[in-house]
């Protein structure tokens, strides 16, 4: 089985389910976005934390999926930067603890990342991202010895901040033979940096995740079949997501659309679009064709909605196995 790594932002997600939406307006952030934020929005959303029930655990949207193809039996690896703190421990053990290949970095001066995510009533998440030290991640922290011997590169679009090293990253990734998948990330991240992500599907990468909002974003059309002919055009495997109404994928010629799985309730659409990504990659790397690729996807993505945050439990991930057997006895 090919291997996969994973470049992103190592952060910790600090979940928070909410009652209404009025705390977004209070704090500014816009429903459904993945907003930055400094020190002092940090301490404000803190404040608000303080007095309600969280819930703790690894984040980021590459490590998602890398830590979802892991429990799927897929070799994988992670390259991220974290803090020299309880944060960077905690996360750092995660990886270890799923047999993922870390390849973290530390920052001696910068705290962990924290993703302080929001979940609305209808299962909406907006984040609201402290970096810290994932942001501190440069093209001089990597080396050809880390992409050697994985067939697959998954970079998530929250990275784009830094063009100098998601390029070096790519040229790395190319020199060492692997494919280079990009996870669009969030709608308003591919709004504020279009010619950028034009410039790397045009040039570099060979499979694009998009849900509907970020393929409107990167194409400027509200249908998503449109959208997908237009990346496809510009990449080798083109995938647009549309929530309840599960994803189209084109290759060449090829396009097909593959439903979601029945859900009867939608507690958190964090981390869906990740899991899609881990399934439809374990579907990749065992050769499997694209119907089965987005078949499996949509069975992660309907389990994770189905959770608080993005862990699963075993006795989950032992129903998933199950359900991608049935497939692949279809």
């Amino acid at each position: 089985m090919d291997k996969i790594l994973g470049l992103g932002n190592a952060l910790i997600d600090v979940l928070a389910t909410l009652k209404d939406d009025t705390l977004l307006d209070e704090l500014g952030l816009p429903k459904g976005s993945m907003q930055l934020i400094d020190d002092a929005k940090l301490q404000q959303i803190n404040e608000h934390f303080s007095q309600m029930e969280t819930h703790m655990a690894t984040g980021g949207a590459a490590a998602n999926t890398i830590k979802a193809l892991a429990s799927l039996g897929a070799s994988t690896g992670f390259i991220g930067k974290v803090g020299n703190d309880r944060y960077g421990d905690f996360f750092r053990e995660s990886l270890l603890e799923n047999d993922i290949e870390e390849k973290l970095l530390t920052s001696a001066d910068l705290p962990s990342g924290v993703a302080s995510t929001f979940i609305s009533p209808d299962g909406e998440r907006t984040f609201g991202t402290y970096l810290g030290a994932a942001s501190s991640l440069r093209a001089e922290d990597l080396a050809l010895d880390m992409f050697k011997g994985y067939a697959y590169l998954l970079i998530e679009g929250y990275l784009v901040q830094d063009h100098d090293m998601i390029l070096h990253a790519i040229e790395l990734a190319k020199e060492a033979g692997l494919q280079v998948c990009l996870d669009m990330a969030s709608y308003n991240i591919v709004e504020g940096d279009l010619e950028f992500f034009s410039l790397l599907i045009n040039k570099y990468v060979d499979i694009v995740f998009a849900n509907e909002e970020e393929a409107r974003a990167f194409t400027g059309k509200t249908d998503p079949e449109e959208a997908l002919e237009i990346i496809a055009k510009r990449c080798s495997i083109a995938i647009v997501k549309v929530g309840g109404n599960g994803s189209y994928i084109r290759k060449g010629t090829e396009e097909i659309k593959v439903d979601a799985i029945p859900v009867n309730t939608v507690l958190d659409t964090t981390g869906a679009g990740d899991y899609f990504a881990a399934g439809f990659l374990y579907g990749l790397t065992c050769g499997y064709s694209l119907e089965k690729c987005a078949k499996i996807g949509s069975i992660l993505s309907g389990n994770v909605i189905q959770v608080v945050g993005t862990t699963v439990s075993k006795e989950c991930w032992d129903e998933i196995k199950l359900n991608i057997n049935e497939i692949l006895s279809e």
